[in-house]
Parts: C-alpha cells; sequence; structure tokens
C-alpha cells in the first residue's frame, strides 16, 4: 500500500513555496508521496492519506481541517504565520518535523468541534461546523437584535453587533477579540461572547458539552445577520431565523510533537512576560536553606524548635514544577 501525505500551504507567499519544497523533499526521501493540492480542492479531490503536514498560520490549518476532518487524519502545523496558536512547528524545524511524523514520533491531541443548524423563517435548514467558531454579526451597518437560549430555556436579549460562539480552540481568536476567557484546551465546553451588546447582563458564557446554544435574530432586528464558521464559510440569517450550537461528535485531530503544556503555548505565543517568576520551591532545594536558618536562631544549650509551621515543606503536598513547563518558560522553548 502506498504511503501518502497531504501537503496544504498558503501558495501566495514565497516562504510557503519554500517551506512546502523543503516537505516535499522530507516526504518522498521517507517513503512517502507529497500530494499538494491547489486553493480549489475539496474533500472529495483527496486520495486516501495517513497524514496532512500543513504550511501556513492558522487560517491554512483551518483549511486544511475542513478539507480532512472527515477522514480523521492527524494535521501537522508548521506556522509561517503571526502567531500560529494551532501549529506544531516553526519554519526552521519543517524538515525534522517531517521526519518524525513519517516514523511515526508523534502524539495526537483530539480537539473538539462544534455542530451549527441554521433554521430559517421559511422552515429551510443548514448545517455546519467549527473547530474555532461560528460568529454571527450584522450584515449592514445596523445593529441586530437577538435573543439568546441556553437549554431550551431564555436567557436574555438585546441589540448588538453579533455574537460569537466558540470551542475552547478558538477562544484564543475571535472570541478572545471580542472579551472573552481564554480556556484551556482540555476545558470540555463552549463558549458565548456577546459583541458591543447593549444590555446589562451581556457577559461571555461557558457552558458546558452537553448544552445547546440558541440565537434567534428577532422579527424586529433592523438588520439580517451573517454567520461565519471558522472565518471561512458564510450564510446569511435573515430576521426569524434561529442558530443553534451544540457539539460536534467528529473531532480534529492534530499531530503533537512535544509534550509542552498550553500554558507555556500561551505564554510563548502571546510574548506574555515572566521574568522574575521563580516557582514553587521543592522540599530539596528548601532543606539547606532551612538548616541555617534554625542553626542560626538557636542558642548553644537551648533545643532545636525546628522550622516554623509554615515553613515546612511537604513533598507529597507541595509537587515540583513540571520540567517540561520550566524548560519552556526559562529558555523560551517551542509551544
Amino acid at each position: 500500500m502506498t504511503r501518502r501525505a497531504l501537503v496544504v500551504t498558503h501558495g501566495g507567499r514565497s516562504e510557503a513555496v519554500l517551506a512546502m519544497r523543503e516537505a516535499v523533499q522530507e516526504l518522498e526521501a521517507a517513503g512517502v508521496e507529497p500530494v499538494v493540492v491547489d486553493e480549489d480542492a475539496t474533500a472529495h479531490d483527496l486520495p486516501e492519506v495517513e497524514i496532512a503536514v500543513v504550511l501556513g498560520g492558522d487560517g491554512t490549518i483551518l483549511r486544511a481541517a475542513e478539507l480532512t476532518r472527515a477522514c480523521g487524519i492527524p494535521l501537522l502545523g508548521v506556522n509561517l504565520g503571526h502567531v500560529g496558536f494551532l501549529a506544531e512547528s516553526e519554519r526552521d524545524d519543517v524538515g525534522e518535523a517531517v521526519r518524525r511524523v513519517t516514523a511515526g514520533d508523534f502524539t495526537v491531541e483530539e480537539r473538539m468541534t462544534i455542530a451549527v443548524r441554521v433554521q430559517a423563517p421559511d422552515g429551510r435548514v443548514v448545517h455546519d461546523w467549527a473547530l474555532n467558531e461560528a460568529a454571527l454579526e450584522k450584515g449592514e451597518s445596523r445593529i441586530l437584535e437577538v435573543a439568546v437560549e441556553v437549554d431550551g430555556r431564555p436567557l436574555s436579549s438585546f441589540g448588538c453587533d453579533g455574537i460569537v460562539t466558540a470551542t475552547a480552540t478558538g477562544s484564543t481568536a475571535h472570541a478572545f477579540s471580542a472579551g472573552g476567557p481564554v480556556v484551556w484546551p482540555d476545558v470540555d465546553g463552549m463558549i458565548l461572547v456577546p459583541m458591543s451588546a447593549h444590555a446589562l447582563f451581556a457577559r461571555p458564557l461557558v457552558v458546558g458539552p452537553r448544552s445547546t446554544l440558541a440565537i434567534e435574530v428577532l422579527d424586529r432586528s433592523p438588520a439580517a445577520g451573517l454567520l461565519t464558521c471558522d472565518g471561512r464559510r458564510r450564510l446569511e440569517v435573515p430576521r426569524g431565523s434561529r442558530v443553534e450550537i451544540t457539539r460536534s461528535p467528529v473531532p480534529v485531530r492534530l499531530a503533537r510533537l512535544t509534550p509542552a503544556p498550553f500554558t507555556t503555548r500561551l505564554v510563548n505565543k502571546f510574548a506574555l512576560p515572566v521574568e522574575g517568576w521563580r516557582g514553587r520551591a521543592t522540599a530539596h532545594a528548601a532543606a539547606p536553606a532551612r538548616e541555617t536558618a534554625v542553626r542560626e536562631a538557636v542558642l548553644p544549650d537551648a533545643p532545636s524548635p525546628g522550622p516554623a509551621p509554615d515553613a515546612v515543606l511537604d513533598p507529597a503536598r507541595e509537587p515540583a514544577l513540571d520540567p517540561v513547563l520550566r524548560d519552556g518558560i526559562t529558555r523560551g522553548g517551542g509551544a
């Protein structure tokens, strides 16, 4: 059986073309046939492949997810963009990254997706999905009047510029820009973030994976809505329409080469200031300093009082910092 790997890249950038050539050479050297797709390719155009090598920013990875989600292959992202939250490697590591995935030296991380159902006033129903977010925004320059529902119960209604519903993966994208929380990827939930809402209660919400979020574009709304899934697929949402968001049973699978925790990825991608951080001391490292302090405080003939209660470090209760996190922050390791 022929081994094949999909190669998805941003064709309009010279750097992406050079990275693609390097990736193709490494794939061929490993005996894996590269399948390079153009901008107009669809999932139906793809042969059977075992992995996708994605060269670009998060937008390119979202395009690759759109192509491959149905077949369930893992995506290896090589960042050629600015932030690249979904990417696993940087441009300088493309050769090594391809060598490792072709050798099977990687793990797979599954990311939750959301299912989107839009019902128009005439009863017509359209289905879609998203890895990052489904954003309902005003289609014109006027305000959008909506009602928000959670698990079949009305929560609030207000005028706004729009509402972003997102996964934990999408919490650092459009939802973050709209003022939503950063949610760790292993949190299996959904986020709702109103944008510029005219209401006393229009705060970001985080609900569980079995919940259903619904947004109705009210008949009195001055403008219809425009729904965008992952910034790629757009759908008109007229007045009187209903948008329902639920957890999808089909995840997107990402290839991971390092066990770096999300905290390290967040620090590196946003260049967060962590200078001066020392972390939690271990019992082994604290012992010499503790013993010195005790000796200096004891009179020659007095019994040793021992360390103060609040200075005692119990190894069972005070675990050492994860070395991967310590290394990633102190040395600026890759996310």
